[in-house]
């Protein structure tokens, strides 16, 4: 018997009128018997300089507008077989940066309570370890396939070890991530002579393919690298959207040139097809830093390939 499913609210109802939401989902009070629960992070307490992406699942809900149910490039049509809704935004409290960690490490442990897999939107990229610290057990850690300008493996900044320079040190520590099945795509900008993030990453075993090997390779060839290192069991897919170029996402605290594109981006997305993949996030969208909506438009289309790719995984495993 099929599944009844929760099908998305049609671009051709009330276009304009209808409450915003995730990828145009339907909304719902909470996980139960969900598949997937897509929901909002919105903290940007960790941000280290420009800010603003506590304001990012909003507008990524608001250029949901014209997402429609089915991928054309792949077929998957995830409404059609996962039981999916937007359940809002876990709360946070502005004034006690760590009561906003472990309250959204809360929120995402009842999603994975519900039995559902997580799909949020940011939120600095600090909103990636409560989602990893509330459904992930440390006897089965996820690999990690990580788009991002940066590699977020610091220690400390300005003494502080919970913000958006930290969260896959703090996820290796804990467990969370095998550093051998994590691949970060997309490295660039400027440094230092020496860079202790970088340093250390290589230490405990992450890949990193910088951006001038990824334009030498390619998009499909990178991801068939990180497949093969990321593969061999449950795999968590985090987009840190200032890994894309500053002309297709200007609306980010720590923007760097020449980074992806977005057909680059859709390319890699498709190409993850096959692994297990049970959760993911896309973040640091910053609406004050591009009212347009360029940036959080993109956003959510990558959000709805990363959903694709949970879908297609969730039937496949028969869930």
């Amino acid at each position: 018997m099929a599944k009844e499913t929760l099908k998305p609210i049609g671009a051709e109802i009330a276009p304009f009128t209808y409450p915003s939401t995730l990828l145009r989902a339907q909304r719902q009070d909470g996980p139960a018997g969900l598949d997937i629960a897509l929901f909002g992070l919105p903290y940007d307490g960790g941000t280290i300089a420009r800010d603003g992406s506590r304001h990012g699942p909003g507008q990524m809900r608001q250029m949901s507008i014209n997402i429609r149910g089915t991928n054309s490039s792949t077929g998957v049509s995830p409404f059609e077989t996962c039981r999916i809704a937007d359940i809002g935004d876990a709360p946070i409290n502005t004034f006690d940066h760590e009561a906003s960690v472990d309250m959204m490490t809360d929120f995402c442990a009842r999603v994975a309570q519900a039995g559902a897999w997580p799909l949020a939107a940011g939120g600095d990229h600090l909103i990636t370890l409560p989602v990893l610290r509330g459904t992930v057990d440390p006897k089965n850690p996820v690999g990690l396939v990580h788009f991002d300008a940066h590699p977020d493996t610091h220690d400390k900044i300005f003494g502080t070890r919970l913000n958006h320079a930290t969260p896959f040190r703090r996820a290796v520590e804990e467990g969370l991530v095998d550093p051998k099945r994590h691949v970060i795509i997309g490295l660039r900008g400027t440094t230092r002579p020496t860079d202790a993030a970088i340093d250390w990453a290589r230490e405990v075993g992450i890949t990193m393919i910088d951006a001038d090997a990824f334009f030498d390779m390619g998009p499909k060839a990178t991801v068939e690298k990180a497949c093969e290192i990321a593969g061999g069991g449950p795999v968590y897919v985090t987009i840190d959207i200032d890994g894309m170029d500053p002309a297709d996402a200007p609306g980010t605290g720590s923007p760097e040139p020449g980074g992806m594109r977005m057909r680059d981006m859709q390319v890699m997305l498709r190409g993850l097809r096959g692994l297990d993949i049970v959760g993911g996030d896309v973040n640091e969208v910053s609406p004050p830093l591009d009212p347009t909506g360029y940036t959080a438009f993109n956003a959510v289309h990558l959000m709805f390939e990363v959903l694709c790719l949970m879908s297609e995984n969730r039937v496949a495993r028969g869930l």
